[in-house]
């Protein structure tokens, strides 16, 4: 896929999703980015067709929770993500069995190493998760 393909493929998956939330209660913009652990600027990125970044797979379970998508809703936005990232569609049937968990960590006083201790404890959980699962 072209890259200006990509991008568009990205604008209407995130179009679809800012729809959705534009939809939510007041406050949902908020819970998403608490449930992610990111701060309300990067749940602005993933979400607005106005921003370039792609919406990283690994929160797509907790975006659907979250934002409580219809099955008609979860599956138009599903398949504009595998459009625009063909083979990266994680497997959601997990995600009602997702819970919360706050974590206090130091803060750096730096936005960027803030965000990569984020990030390094978000991809350790999913790893051991994925671990877990694994056994089963």
């Amino acid at each position: 896929m072209a890259r200006e393909d990509t991008e568009d493929a990205i604008i209407a998956y995130k179009s679809i999703l800012a729809q959705i939330i534009d939809n939510r209660p007041s406050g949902t913009r908020q819970r998403l980015a608490t449930a992610l652990g990111k701060h309300r600027s990067f749940v602005t990125q993933i979400t607005s067709p106005t921003y370039a970044t792609p919406l990283p797979a690994r929160h797509l379970a907790t975006i659907v929770r979250v934002c409580h998508f219809s099955a008609t809703e979860e599956e138009r936005f599903l398949e504009a993500y595998q459009a625009a990232h063909p083979g990266k569609l994680p497997d959601l049937g997990h995600s009602e069995k997702l819970r919360h968990l706050s974590l206090m960590v130091p803060d750096f006083g730096d936005d960027r190493k803030n965000r990569l201790l984020e990030e390094a404890i978000s991809d350790l959980v999913q790893k051991i998760v994925a671990i877990s699962g694994a056994s089963e």
